[in-house]
């Protein structure tokens, strides 16, 4: 789908269905009043009648019947224009074309309220095209034409603006949705794919397509070469499967040559049965998604280089899949890590946090300035925060602060948990150095315990992304399935991150 900049009054232009975004108690405005006036009052009629008053998620339509050129005007609400956000016009614009595609209207045009002058206005013509774009996203890779068919999206779709000093920021607010989005559908992509077809060489083949289509670069570490480095610990995770495990390396080199880097470390477990500790059949299906880190990060480098961010990044995919067979690793399994630290297993299914130590010792030769993890790790995050938010937490306040506005901004919020000592006493193993799990109580902020191990020598933080990474219904611009998220919440990130410096 392509999006175009067109100058013109949404009222005079031809298309299926027009969208206008509109704000409370805005009713009195110009084109509102315009637009009452054709439609013969019906606008204020169904403000009056409460069908309509622009609150977040309203959506009234309406068929001109001849009085406009557009055969119909959807009018979507954004709420007081007094706190108008990013996220409210990046769902609106979402619903809007869900609509459109579902309706098979086979045009669309959105206007945003043109009281909005300025830098804000750039920001949210950048919302509204990704909601566009995000919304339009489905996995329909495996589906017939005939049902693929029953969706239909417009071609093009033009974001309407009414000054002409506001064409070339918004022509460039479109094009970084473009890339942005082009990097969320990757990791989307790779979440989705079935379990059969994504083995850790098949994410590691997708690194490598990535790498060749931008200015990345890729090494792949195999099996043999993880022995000769000591990953006990993710090699162990990977001997109950035939597929042999990877160490996936990606490189952007945007920022200034011997500038400490930024190192992105994404949790690889292309599917994940629990191992000996074998999980519940119910759902078990959805534990393709179980490498959600690590297809963020992939998404993210991918991004970062589209996007050509003068930041240097190192991003970092241990993948491996757990699987339980005669030599898959056993609960009082004592594991050597890379770091030299030893790991008593309780339990095979807390094996994300595993093969991650192994990465986040990896990281250490590249001297990052800071390091951020994205994990699928905890079911304890989902009873916590539910689905509506990923844990943060981190040895770093400033780092977990940045994260937190990067979330706001971008729509992918964070929570921040705790991480005291206090919780080292549940991983204190008698047997090991640290033990893989502390339990059912605080399991989120306990297996983030348990990754500080590997991270006291650089700023870092944890993102848990177990209640994010997937969804079972569609949200405003999120469809059902994998939700790609992490890639817009470290883009907005690395952005911050950048300006500052």
């Amino acid at each position: 789908m392509d999006i175009k900049i067109r100058k013109a009054s949404p009222l005079k232009i031809k298309t299926s269905c027009m969208v206008i975004g509109v704000c409370e108690k805005s009713f009195s405005k110009p084109l509102l009043k315009e637009l009452d006036q054709k439609l013969g009052g019906l606008v204020r009629k169904a403000q009056r009648s409460g069908e309509f008053s622009a609150k977040v998620d309203e959506q009234v339509l309406f068929q001109p019947a001849g009085h406009l050129p557009a055969e119909r005007v959807l009018l979507v609400g954004l709420g007081p224009a007094e706190e108008i956000t990013a996220e409210k016009v990046r769902r609106a614009a979402g619903q809007a074309i869900q609509l459109v595609a579902e309706k098979k209207f086979g045009q669309m045009a959105l206007a945003l309220p043109d009281s909005i002058k300025g830098n804000l206005f750039a920001t949210l013509v950048e919302a509204a095209a990704e909601g566009l774009l995000l919304a339009s996203y489905r996995y329909d890779q495996f589906l017939d034409e005939k049902i693929k068919a029953l969706r239909k999206l417009p071609k093009t779709v033009a974001l309407v603006i009414d000054a002409e000093e506001d064409q070339k920021s918004s022509e460039a607010a479109v094009a970084k949705a473009q890339m942005l989005c082009q990097a969320v559908f990757l990791t989307r992509d790779l979440v989705n794919t079935p379990g059969n077809i994504k083995s850790p060489d098949f994410l590691a083949e997708q690194a490598r397509a990535a790498a060749d289509k931008s200015t990345l670069t890729c090494k792949v570490l195999g099996k043999q070469e993880l022995a000769r480095e000591g990953c006990g610990a993710l090699l162990g995770v990977a001997q109950g499967s035939a597929r042999e495990p990877r160490l996936i390396i990606l490189q952007h080199n945007g920022g200034r040559k011997g500038q400490a880097p930024v190192a992105l470390v994404g949790k690889g477990v292309t599917f994940d049965s629990g191992g000996i500790s074998l999980k519940p059949a119910e759902k078990m299906d959805e534990m393709k998604m179980d490498m959600g880190g690590g297809a963020a990060v992939i998404g993210t480098m991918l991004a970062a280089s589209l996007l050509a961010l003068p930041v240097n990044l190192v991003g970092i995919i241990p993948a491996a899949e757990n699987m339980p067979s005669a030599t898959a690793y056993r609960p009082g399994d004592i594991l050597t890590s890379l770091s030299g630290q030893t790991i008593e297993v309780l339990n095979t299914d807390a094996e994300g946090r595993l093969i991650l130590a192994d990465a986040l010792t990896y990281a250490k030769r590249y001297q990052p300035k800071l390091v951020i993890d994205l994990a699928t790790l905890t079911g304890a995050c989902i009873i916590a925060l539910g689905h509506h938010a990923t844990a943060v937490l981190g040895n770093d306040q400033e780092l977990v602060q940045s994260l937190l506005n990067a979330g706001e901004k971008s729509g992918e919020r964070l929570w921040q948990l705790p991480l005291w000592d206090d919780y080292d006493q549940l991983i204190k193993s008698n047997v090991a150095d640290v033990k893989n799990t502390g339990g059912r109580p605080a399991g989120t902020i306990t297996a983030a315990a348990f990754l500080k191990k590997f991270a006291s020598d650089f700023r870092w933080a944890h993102l848990d992304i177990a209640g994010t990474a997937w969804r079972d219904k569609d949200r405003p611009y999120i469809p059902k399935g994998g939700t790609g998220v992490g890639v817009r919440l470290l883009i907005e990130f690395l952005h911050d991150l950048a300006a500052a410096e």
